[in-house]
């Protein structure tokens, strides 16, 4: 029981790193992008190249992954995200599915639609007993990362300068713009991070969740399900459903398997039933 919690709460860090900034601009930004996954395609392959191809090493990949991830989703929020930020939700939906139809070729005519994996260091592989739960260094190593990022972004926005921008270019961009802030610059890097944490997510989670062209489509709804259920306050929201989603998934499929995902979705019509606003939830917005 110990060990599947454990690799429930591996599995929802490792969502919520994904899923965070689809939080910020969907939740905070008001923005549908149900590309989202693919930066996080975009993060895994770029490893798998890396690692697997290059011989870089798994550690120094990874912050590779996130740069790169985060200047695709830069590059494309000045040159296509921009011009959709005031368009209506149906247009944000088509836009961004056509954006992932398209990654999802590209990916597939350029390496083809079999299933990657990363070459990780042996020692990830160990498994160690930890109060009668059978810990893997993998999972642990994803849960300090994560558990790391989420304290940190929890900081920046709640605690810093930029967060404070941000809140106001959301809140009342015309304001924050006569009050000197660069709603633009803070907009895109807010993409930027969130496209970059997208990859990052992508690159950790490639042994675990599979790494093939459909990864967006595959895990759009869990990334949708954390960002619906946790709210738009912050990232306390996201990390709680996050958590909620993967120890329920994990669980799920190992004490039932034959209800395969439907725990889940039994469990996003529960709280959404119960808070229709997300377990966390801010007023206003952009």
């Amino acid at each position: 029981m110990l060990t599947n919690l454990f690799d429930g709460v591996a599995y929802g860090m490792l969502l919520f790193v994904i899923a965070c900034g689809l939080s910020v601009t969907l939740g905070l930004m008001n923005l549908i992008n149900l590309a989202h996954g693919a930066f996080a395609m975009a993060g895994g392959y770029i490893t798998v190249l890396l690692v697997n191809g290059w011989g870089v090493p798994f550690f120094a990949a990874l912050p590779i992954a996130f740069v790169a991830s985060a200047l695709i989703g830069l590059l494309l929020e000045r040159t296509l995200y921009i011009h959709v930020y005031r368009k209506s939700p149906l247009d944000q939906v088509l836009f961004s599915i056509g954006l992932v139809f398209m990654a999802m070729s590209g990916v597939a005519y350029m390496i083809g639609s079999q299933q990657q994996f990363i070459k990780l260091p042996e020692f990830l592989g160990a498994r160690f007993e930890v109060l009668g739960a059978s810990i893997g260094a993998y999972r642990l190593l994803i849960v300090v990362v994560c558990g790391l990022l989420a304290a940190a972004l929890q900081f920046i926005i709640a605690r810093t300068r930029f967060g404070s921008q941000l809140r106001a270019a959301v809140d009342d961009p015309v304001v924050a713009r006569g009050l000197g802030i660069n709603v633009d610059l803070v907009f895109a890097a807010t993409f930027a991070v969130g496209s970059g944490l997208a990859g990052l997510g992508g690159a950790l989670g490639a042994e675990i969740l599979g790494l093939d062209p459909t990864f967006p489509l595959k895990y759009m709804v869990y990334f949708l399900i954390v960002v619906a259920v946790g709210g738009s306050a912050g990232m306390m929201g996201p990390l709680v459903a996050a958590l909620l989603l993967g120890i329920a998934d994990v669980s799920g499929k190992y004490y039932l398997p034959q209800f395969g995902s439907f725990i889940i979705y039994v469990l996003m019509i529960v709280v959404l039933l119960w808070r229709p606003q997300g377990l966390f939830s801010r007023a206003g917005g952009r």
